[in-house]
Parts: C-alpha cells; sequence; structure tokens
C-alpha cells in the first residue's frame, strides 16, 4: 500500500514538473524562433535596401524611367555564390514584372509590403527539393514618390538547421530532467510517506496492544461471572466475593478505556483558549494535598521543594496535574515501604522545571528509549503492578508536549529515578 502511494506521489511529481518542463521549454522554442526570424528579417532588409539604393530613376526623352542595368543581383553582374539570394524580381508600379534573377512567381503579385515564410520547389540544384524561404516585398520610392517594387527571398535552411540543434538540446535537457526529477520525487515521496508510515505502524500497534488489554480485564469479567453462576443458591459469600472480582477488573477497564479515549483525543498542541494563566507553585501544593497523592503515598516518605515565589505559567491545570500525578504515581508505586518521593519545582534558563525524584527499583538502560511508548511496561514493572496498562508516562509525554515542553529520565537500576519536565515560560 505504502509503495504503491509512494509510487502514486511520485508519478504525479513527475508528470506536474514534466508539464512545467514542456510549456517552459516550448516557449523557449517559440523565442529563439522568433529571434532566429527577426535576425533573417532584418538581414533579408537590408539586402532589399542595397540593391534599391543603386536604383537610378530619371529623365530618357523627356519621360522619367528606372534603370536597372547597374542593380546588384538584378544587373547585367550576376550575384556572388554566398549572397544566399534564390530569387529577386521587379516590379512597375502597376505590379508587372520587369526584370527578376532566380524563379518566376507562379502567383499574382500583391502589392504591399510584407514579410512572409513560403514553401517553394528549388530547381537551381541537381535535382529539384522542397525547401522553406523567407520573402519580403519593398515598396521603392524616390524622393516620396512610388517607382516599383522588389521582391527577393532567402533560404531558411540556417535557421531550420539551428532550431534542429536547439530543440535537439531541449528535448535531451527536458529528458535528463525528467529522469532526475522522477529519482527526487521517489526520494522525496520516501521522505513525505515516512510520517504516514510510523504513524500507520503506531496505529497498527496501538490496536494489537489495546485489543490484548481489553481482553484480559473482560476474560477476567467472564470467569468470575461464569464461577459465580456455578456456585449454589445458598454460598453468598462465594458471589459476593465474585461481584467484588468483577467490580475491580470493571474499574480498571473503565480506567483503560478513559486513558485510551483520552491518548486518541489529545492530540497536538493545545489551543490558546485552553491555557490560562496558573501559578504552578500552588498548583502543585494542592495536588499533594489531594488525597490521591496521599494515598498513593501512605507508607512512604515524600517531600517536596516548591518556590514560596510565584511561578506563573499558561497551562492547562487539569491536564498538566493529570501528567505530575502519573509521575508521582509511578514514583510511589516502584518505590518500597519506607523509601523517599521528593516532588521539585525552580526555573532554570527560561524554563519552568519540574523534577520526580524518587529511590525506588529504577529502570534498566536497555528499556529507557522506551518506557513512554504506549503499553510499554518494564519487565520487573510487570510483577510489582498488575493494574498497570504503560500508558500513565505516554499520558504524561502527551500533555507536556502539547505544551510545548519536554519530558526526559534518568534512572539506573536500584537506585531509582528523576523524572524531568521542562516548560517554556
Amino acid at each position: 500500500m505504502f509503495n504503491r502511494s509512494r509510487r502514486n506521489l511520485a508519478s504525479w511529481f513527475t508528470l506536474s514538473m514534466g508539464s512545467i518542463l514542456l510549456i517552459f521549454s516550448g516557449l523557449l522554442y517559440y523565442q529563439e524562433a522568433d529571434q532566429q526570424l527577426d535576425a533573417v528579417d532584418l538581414l533579408l532588409y537590408k539586402k532589399a535596401r542595397v540593391i534599391t539604393a543603386s536604383v537610378q530613376y530619371k529623365l530618357y526623352q523627356g519621360q522619367k524611367r528606372v534603370f536597372l542595368k547597374h542593380l546588384p543581383v538584378l544587373g547585367i553582374n550576376p550575384p556572388p555564390a554566398d549572397s544566399e539570394i534564390i530569387y529577386a524580381r521587379w516590379y512597375d508600379t502597376d505590379g508587372k514584372l520587369k526584370r527578376y534573377f532566380g524563379q518566376l512567381s507562379p502567383k499574382k503579385f500583391n502589392r504591399t509590403f510584407e514579410l512572409k515564410t513560403l514553401k517553394i520547389t528549388n530547381n537551381l540544384g541537381v535535382s529539384p527539393q522542397n525547401i522553406w524561404i523567407r520573402e519580403i516585398t519593398l515598396p521603392v520610392q524616390h524622393k516620396g514618390e512610388l517607382i516599383g517594387y522588389l521582391q527577393m527571398a532567402m533560404p531558411m535552411t540556417r535557421v531550420q538547421d539551428s532550431l534542429n540543434r536547439f530543440i535537439i538540446l531541449l528535448i535531451s535537457t527536458v529528458l535528463i530532467t525528467l529522469v532526475i526529477t522522477g529519482l527526487a520525487g521517489w526520494f522525496l515521496s520516501g521522505i513525505a510517506m515516512q510520517p504516514i508510515y510510523l504513524s500507520y505502524k503506531q496505529l497498527e500497534r496501538f490496536t494489537a496492544h489495546a485489543s490484548h488489554e481489553l481482553r484480559t480485564p473482560l476474560a477476567a469479567i467472564l470467569s468470575n461471572a461464569q464461577v459465580g453462576l456455578l456456585a449454589s443458591m445458598e454460598d453468598s459469600a462465594s458471589k459476593h466475593l465474585r461481584l467484588e472480582k468483577v467490580a475491580e477488573v470493571a474499574k480498571s477497564m473503565n480506567s483503560l478505556i478513559g486513558n485510551l479515549l483520552f491518548l486518541a483525543r489529545r492530540t497536538g498542541r493545545l489551543t490558546p483558549e485552553s491555557l490560562k494563566e496558573v501559578d504552578l507553585s500552588d498548583l502543585l501544593k494542592e495536588l499533594l494535598n489531594s488525597q490521591s497523592v496521599k494515598t498513593a503515598a501512605e507508607h512512604l516518605n515524600l517531600k517536596s521543594d516548591l518556590p514560596k515565589t510565584p511561578i506563573v505559567l499558561r497551562v492547562d491545570a487539569e491536564l498538566i496535574c493529570l501528567a505530575v500525578m502519573n509521575l508521582l504515581s509511578n514514583a510511589c508505586k516502584y518505590t518500597p515501604d519506607g523509601g523517599m518521593v521528593e516532588l521539585r519545582l525552580f526555573t532554570k534558563f527560561s524554563q519552568v522545571v519540574i523534577e520526580v525524584e524518587d529511590n525506588g527499583i529504577g529502570i534498566g538502560a536497555a528499556d529507557l528509549p522506551h518506557i513512554f511508548e504506549q503499553f510499554y511496561r518494564v519487565e520487573q514493572h510487570r510483577t510489582n503492578s498488575t493494574n498497570s496498562f504503560g500508558l500513565g508516562l505516554a499520558i504524561a509525554q502527551q500533555i507536556i508536549e502539547a505544551h510545548g515542553g519536554h519530558l526526559s529520565v534518568k534512572s539506573e537500576l536500584g537506585k531509582g529515578s528523576v523524572f524531568q519536565i521542562k516548560l517554556p515560560l
């Protein structure tokens, strides 16, 4: 599925870039052809002006006449071999052909100034061949009086050869660029798909773990209910014991479902509307005085190091309490009776730091990179707690990251752990 999506992304990227390249190449080719044509037109116009400059218009036997004998190309001297002139024609003011060089025109003469591209059959070589030419029709005036028209043409072979080389260059460039674009598209689509792939894998693991964790309490509820049904009607003590176990498992299951819903709903950064200015020192004092914390630390030495001056921060007070409570609960749960758990609050380098330290059983180096993963439980923690689903630290991390902060841990087996929350001021 992901490879197909990656191929589709790479294909669409290559197709879109290829379309842009083709349009750009077409514009470049059009511009180059236009420039080449302008250059031919300018050269043709200059040649025509050179010829018309030699036209003599003077009185002869009482009438003004045009003398073409000494004209270049049209005169008595043949044009040089490198002149590239296919034909030259002189028409009088009535449009009648008076003198020409090269081929005659089968078409009717049009007495207007124009430049146009024509395809003709050249009969001057060994075998006739069709060639493209550029033709100019130039009205000639002498002292403001129209005296005739010069029509001449040049081949466009050089222009065609130049444009052919240019289009080969463009095609080669486009093909090479498309190959590079395709490879880049495949590489970039892989990068783009990576977060989706990771999210899919995370969702897959989450679903597998959730189904497993839900199956265990459901099996316990079912087995206790069945045992209770098998007991005699008079054995109320046995039934009461089974109902207590069902209630206990159902409570645990309710807590699990609540945690799963929290993880599913609380994603991304918090909205500004949910944040309020809170004195973290007062907030943590209230948390330490809560019944849940006192119950969890009943057989432990619970300490606190909270500043007397207020530390005000824009946070969601309920979520911060939940995150710290999860850390305290973990610390109390995995610290033996008579051990120490301490909560600290201070500021450092434009950050608010909350630390929860204990001298409990600690966490091994192999487990440290994974303890914030959902449903992950350290092996020795599994035996110490049957009601843990491995979601508390994941929830705490998600809450802290939603506030733009960072949750980290330092721990050593047999020496305890230090969980540290850093929140930006």
